[in-house]
């Protein structure tokens, strides 16, 4: 019989990032099983330390993982890894966006080659029919497009801070009040265009749901007379841009767009379909001005948009996740974690001078 898995759940180094990937209540149910977890203190995590060590968790200092972690364990986590140990030598698992052209893709990929570690890409943990198994796509079109309408409303204020559903909702409803607001929402048919349009509803603005069908044969003038567009299109190969800056420029003075909030941020990325900007936003600074006149344009592209609503969009991941990590060390290999491994192997494969092929 295979040993199962053994898990060191880090901290995450971005202060914003109030999420964990593995809630106290289903740690508890992977104990119950045998799984062997270690959880790092954190000082900006939603759930406490003391939770889960009454779950049966073993605790240990912030970022320890790489000193005191086995290597035999399974490192999980959700964000980007601090800038050291240069070698990474255990296999982590959390979204590592370095596969689709990514600036700081490249770099990552050598640190894992470096030391010999694997990287397993939560966001290609799918099926066998590219279905994503685990996801905070729901709470990132919700959280994205709450922010698009508050912004629309002149409602948001800055810094955000993260808040319970019921806080929001209540701040969306107040959004109700002005002139009627028409959005459109790409990919509305997916987990983030469905917590887009929710959300949108609580506002009571009216929306429009583009499928696949409507994308792939794109009316820009219908995109462009909308006052917000809520960008949730799920790309895994280069396809045309759905708004340039020519398409901006050839808009002036007929455009009603003023709100662009795009869930993607796929920016470095030459799957990214809204090049109108080439930069994300953050808590500090939620949207950034595109283009001045009446309307004004702005952007808003925040890549950790879930953590505005941690403790639902964590529940709601960890469950999804928690079949796939007693999966880890199934008694045969899970079909699953090896199409998510390949795509590790394919991407370093072609990672310029890599030091397992040099060996």
């Amino acid at each position: 019989m295979s040993q199962l898995p053994q898990l060191w759940m880090r901290s995450e180094t971005r202060p914003t990032e109030r999420r964990a990937p593995l809630t106290p209540e289903d740690a508890a149910r992977l104990v119950r099983q045998g799984v062997r977890i270690t959880v790092e203190e954190s000082g900006h995590r939603v759930f406490p330390l003391d939770a889960y060590a009454a779950a049966g968790c073993a605790t240990a200092p912030a970022g320890s993982w790489a000193g005191s972690a086995p290597r035999s364990a399974f490192v999980l986590g959700l964000k980007e890894l601090p800038s050291t140990p240069e070698r990474l030598h255990h296999r982590h698992v959390y979204f590592g966006h370095a596969y689709k052209g990514q600036a700081q893709g490249p770099e990552l990929l050598r640190r894992f080659a470096a030391g010999g570690g694997t990287l397993l890409d939560l966001e290609y943990l799918a099926d066998a029919q590219g279905r994503r198994l685990a996801a905070f796509g729901y709470w990132a079109g919700y959280a994205g497009a709450a922010l698009a309408a508050l912004h629309a409303r002149g409602l948001l204020t800055a810094p955000l801070a993260p808040l319970p559903r019921t806080e929001l909702d209540a701040r969306l409803r107040r959004a109700r009040e002005g002139r009627p607001l028409r959005a459109l929402v790409t990919g509305a048919g997916g987990r983030s265009g469905r917590g887009a349009r929710d959300a949108l509803a609580a506002a009571g603005i009216r929306t429009t749901p583009w499928d696949r069908a409507a994308t792939r044969d794109l009316d820009r003038a219908a995109l462009l007379g909308h006052d917000i567009l809520v960008h949730a299109v799920l790309t895994t190969r280069p396809v045309p841009p759905f708004l340039t800056p020519a398409d901006l420029d050839a808009a002036a003075g007929t455009r009603r767009l003023s709100v662009i909030a795009d869930i993607t941020c796929d920016t470095g990325s030459p799957l990214h379909l809204l090049p109108v900007y080439d930069r994300l936003t953050d808590w500090t600074a939620p949207a950034r001005r595109l283009r001045g006149g009446t309307p004004a344009l702005d952007v808003i592209a925040i890549d950790n948009l879930p953590s505005l609503l941690p403790a639902e969009a964590a529940r709601a991941f960890s469950a999804d996740l928690l079949p796939k990590l007693l999966a880890l060390h199934a008694p045969s290999p899970d079909p699953d974690w090896l199409r998510c491994r390949a795509a590790f192997a394919t991407a370093l494969a072609a990672l310029p001078n890599d030091p397992r092929r040099a060996a």
